[in-house]
């Protein structure tokens, strides 16, 4: 197989999208997806995740809803950018260094060959020391690097801050208090999952955290949280975190899911639409990942493009429980779940898609 060759025609992908690109790296022979959703706004942002698939037609489908929540997502955070995505689908075994070098790189002249159309940024299965060599052999079109490349290092703490901000404003608003004493469950105990955990406790809420890799127990006990050795969905809190993959709530365990409130940074929680109508029949909320994980984009956009200052930036990440704020006004007042809520807030500052 000609292995610069698409796998498929992109015209017979999704006419949402402005453009689908799907094929396989030069090196590796590794499939690889980049998804642009919109440029109206700007130039196309969104991370580049790097995991193993069932089928390369899961992974397109995985690139195609991300860069076009990113969309949104840039919209709701009041980003100069549309959604993007960029995929790399590969064994369910951990690469040999010279192997994975060899595909971030695959990875950096696919970005390098859409002009500019699209930056991407660190995300599940890559980090800041992948963002440096995609800048340095794409043209600058990565966000995130290593503070002493020059980039704003690592997303993670920006992200937690927004979850933090996103979780403070839905409790003022759906139980009238702050975090002290309340149960909450933090599913994800990546980097993200352990700043969102670490805060939470020091705000006071009796935290318990999970992680399909049981071997991160000691790490989170030794920093003091307790570990669940059973679903957290199923458990008895007042707050579940999904802060790992997606696909956390199917509309069974929704139907199971003792919560009260939802919110978290996982990308693409609901299995289906149909799923939060579930939680909204059995009276959780749920706030929209698109905006609970803004933080870590808002800190890389602020700091490496718009040049604004630390503080500055922080705000603009608090900003996001403001926006959380309006999402459940507008639910509330227009009987709408939280979803649509979201898509007509984003909708009065999200601008057309060019073509």
């Amino acid at each position: 197989m000609d292995r610069t060759r698409p796998l498929i025609d992109p015209e017979l992908l999704d006419p949402e999208h402005e453009e689908v690109r799907l094929t396989r790296g030069t090196r590796t022979g590794l499939p690889l997806a980049i998804a642009i959703h919109s440029t109206g706004p700007g130039p196309a942002i969104g991370g580049c995740r790097i995991r193993a698939y069932p089928s390369w037609q899961e992974g397109l489908a995985d690139v195609l809803r991300l860069s076009r929540a990113m969309t949104q997502k840039c919209a709701l955070a009041g980003l100069p950018h549309g959604g993007g995505k960029a995929v790399a689908m590969v064994p369910d075994r951990a690469l040999a260094p010279s192997t994975r070098r060899a595909l971030i790189l695959d990875i950096a002249d696919c970005i390098a060959q859409l002009d500019g159309r699209y930056l991407t940024g660190p995300d599940l299965g890559s980090g800041p020391d992948d963002m440096a060599l995609i800048h340095d052999h794409a043209h600058g079109w990565a966000f995130c690097r290593p503070e002493s490349h020059g980039g704003s290092g690592d997303s993670s703490p920006g992200t937690a801050r927004g979850v933090v901000a996103a979780l403070t404003a839905a409790l003022a608003h759906t139980h009238g208090r702050g975090l002290a004493g309340l149960r909450v469950g933090v599913v994800g105990f990546g980097r993200v999952g352990r700043l969102v955990a670490s805060t939470l406790a020091a705000a006071g809420a009796r935290v318990i955290v999970s992680d399909v890799d049981d071997g991160l127990r000691p790490e989170a006990e030794r920093r003091g949280r307790a570990w669940a050795s059973t679903e957290l969905v199923h458990e008895e809190l007042d707050v579940l975190v999904p802060a790992a993959t997606g696909g956390l709530l199917t509309a069974a365990t929704a139907r199971s899911c003792r919560a009260t409130l939802v919110v978290g940074p996982a990308n693409n929680q609901l299995a289906d639409e149909g799923v939060e109508v579930v939680l909204r029949e059995r009276g959780i909320v749920w706030v929209p990942d698109v905006i609970a994980s803004a933080g870590g984009i808002i800190h890389a956009v602020c700091r490496e493009e718009l040049d604004l200052d630390e503080a500055a930036t922080n705000a603009r990440i608090d900003a996001i429980g403001d926006q959380v704020s309006r999402i459940l006004e507008v639910a509330r007042d227009q009987g709408t779940t939280t979803s649509q809520a979201a898509r007509a807030v984003a909708a009065e500052t999200e601008q057309p898609v060019s073509r």
